[in-house]
């Protein structure tokens, strides 16, 4: 009998690897391994990379763990957030830069403003909307895509399967009602370095 108590422990733990290994528990970056176009080396290497710049700008200032939200795709840095000063701005870019493997840096961080619970409500809403409209659609993949909104202006990061796809999201995104504007860093997989085959 405890032989078999054993042998079911064991088949189990050994089954147990065959399961798909989502990245929001390994990696952190909440994109599916199994479903990003970008090779598991690459994944790593985007990974290591941001997290190396969130360990930097944690320690120019430690509230800027949750206030500033960098992204990194394929070498390439992507920066959303809010920080005090424009001097911390540009020290945040710089850090970017420093980065071994960065490709390129483009920093959206705004300047901390007062608290405004109306504008981050309806921010909050925008995000919301689009979040389940590309989870609605057919023709977006949209666990492949990253989205902020800072005063009304959509911030979408991600990689496209095609131009049809980067062109649905930026469309969804303009629906959305009180969007001022759209800022899309959306790369295509033919974009990438390396892609999966």
């Amino acid at each position: 009998m405890i032989k078999y108590k054993i042998f079911f422990i064991v088949l189990l733990i050994i089954l147990n690897g065959c399961v798909g290994v989502s990245s929001s528990g390994v990696l952190g970056t909440g994109v599916s391994i199994a479903t990003d176009p970008r090779t598991i080396g690459t994944q790593i290497d985007d990974n290591i990379m941001q997290k190396n710049l969130s360990g930097k700008i944690v320690n120019i200032n430690a509230k800027y763990l949750l206030s500033v939200k960098p992204k990194v795709i394929d070498g390439r840095i992507f920066i959303t957030g809010k920080v005090e000063k424009a001097e911390e701005k540009l020290k945040i870019t710089k850090l970017a830069w420093e980065i071994k493997g960065a490709r390129s840096v483009k920093n959206d961080l705004k300047i901390k403003e007062k608290f405004n619970f109306q504008q981050y409500s309806k921010d909050l809403l925008i995000t919301s909307q689009l979040r389940t409209a590309m989870i609605a659609s057919k023709k977006i993949k949209s666990s492949n895509y990253n989205i902020d909104t800072h005063k009304k202006k959509i911030y979408i990061y991600g990689i496209a399967q095609s131009e049809d796809e980067r062109a649905e999201v930026i469309n969804e995104a303009k629906q959305i009602l009180d969007v001022e504007d759209v800022i899309s860093s959306i790369l295509l997989v033919e974009d990438l370095r390396i892609v999966k085959n």
